[in-house]
């Protein structure tokens, strides 16, 4: 057998590329893989910092479109509001419940300074006050409260030291209800609710919305549990009487309600209530009447356990319809508006001695607002001139009634909101 010739075959005689490599170039090629291979940077298996970084990007973006839906609820809800107000002024429908949402906080800011005669006074720590928009504790805190205060109508102290509920006016977009707590960071929890009410103790709601009437707890900064009925289109709450809520039925008209949620829609109870001004701690409801012979304005303390039926009446003291006042901590004492002889103001009421003729005294200038009484009897209000007004029981019933005292730095048509319950010194 013979061997191909050389020329079919495709193998040469050498190789083009030597093979023969010297120890320095291996050790040279060597080098230059590794260096490639550092420069190229593969991604790990497992990257923690990666992943937790691609999260917060995707948790970032959520966040964006979530926002930017809730910007456009808001728009539609804010221009359906808006609808609302143009078709029924001044009455909403829906008031907002905001379940909690900071709006303010305590400022080292410049505030009204009350005159040299109530800063006096002020200094005993007897009530909290409103000022414009500042809150001013009965142990001399000041807490700054933009909107917030400049809106009070009334405000009361929370029990255990929880902070403040605070009222709002009446506005064209209806009331507000907010909970300021201590550190001066105020909540809010009603917007747009037609009239709002508190009970005693600060831990229940109560306020008109549409056609409804609606009680609610209140827990924190948080309205919880609503429970809503069918109302009379002039039925308001004006209080309550442990849970039940004070019904209103026409302020043109005497004639009031009681709502007890679980018992049902309200039902009338009495017909002869013009006005309830508080709740003594007997469960009594103070309130002025249409009574006797011929009929004329009187004072009365109702039972509501037995539908507002009379107690005791007393008439004599001619009280004006307007409705403001107030009844002291003991339930001994009514500060209200009306005519002692003929000296027309604040009188006061000793509702112990209603019977056979009530015992009055004249106690000051007209109420013009909230009445906020202390534990030890004094009684604190402000009156149509915006000044502030102490009403001691001991003295006035010594025939010294009370005079006014102006507070200086208030804005023009402000007045001083009195804050009422439980204030510790």
């Amino acid at each position: 057998m013979s061997r191909p010739a050389a020329g079919g075959d495709n193998r040469t005689d050498g190789p083009t590329r030597p093979f023969a490599v010297t120890e320095d170039e291996l050790e040279q090629a060597v080098r230059e893989a590794f260096a490639r291979r550092v420069a190229v940077a593969r991604p790990l298996v497992a990257d923690p910092a990666g992943l937790a970084i691609r999260r917060a990007d995707r948790s970032r973006r959520r966040r964006t479109l979530t926002g930017i839906a809730l910007a456009a609820v808001a728009t539609v809800t804010v221009s359906a509001g808006m609808a609302q107000l143009g078709q029924q002024p001044g009455r909403p429908n829906h008031p907002t419940v905001v379940l909690g949402g900071p709006y303010a906080s305590s400022m080292p800011e410049v505030t009204p300074q009350p005159s040299a005669g109530p800063q006096t006074d002020l200094g005993r720590g007897e009530v909290d006050l409103i000022l414009d928009d500042v809150l001013l504790t009965a142990s001399g805190q000041r807490i700054v409260l933009p909107d917030v205060g400049r809106a009070a109508e009334r405000a009361q102290r929370l029990p255990d030291r929880a902070g403040w509920a605070v009222v709002g006016a009446p506005t064209a977009a209806g009331r507000s209800l907010w909970i300021v707590l201590p550190d001066g960071a105020a909540h809010l929890l009603l917007a747009g609710a037609r009239d709002i009410v508190l009970s005693p103790d600060g831990r229940q709601v109560a306020w008109r919305e549409g056609t409804d009437l609606v009680v609610a707890g209140v827990v924190g900064t948080q309205v919880v549990a609503a429970a809503r009925t069918p109302a009379p289109p002039a039925a308001l709450p004006v209080g309550f009487a442990g849970d039940t809520v004070l019904v209103r039925l026409d302020p043109g008209r005497p004639g009031h309600a009681l709502w007890r949620p679980a018992a049902g829609p309200p039902r009338q109870a009495g017909d002869a209530a013009l006005h309830v001004y508080g709740i003594r701690p007997d469960g009594l409801a103070v309130a002025l009447v249409s009574a006797g012979t011929p009929r004329r304005p009187c004072v009365a303390l109702l039972d509501p356990a037995r539908d507002l039926a009379s107690v005791r009446t007393g008439c004599g003291p001619t009280l004006t319809g307007d409705g403001a006042g107030g009844v002291s901590a003991d339930g001994r004492w009514l500060l209200a508006n009306g005519k002692a002889g003929a000296q027309a103001g604040a009188v006061l009421v000793d509702l112990d001695q209603l019977v056979p003729v009530p015992v009055i005294r004249p106690a000051g200038p007209p109420v013009a607002g909230p009445v906020a009484w202390t534990p030890q009897g004094t009684a604190h209000y402000s009156d149509a001139a915006g000044a502030l007004v102490r009403a001691e029981v001991g003295r006035v019933l010594d025939g010294e009634a009370a005079r006014p005292t102006p507070v200086d730095g208030l804005p023009a048509g402000r007045h001083p909101v009195p804050v009422g319950g439980d204030n510790p010194s």
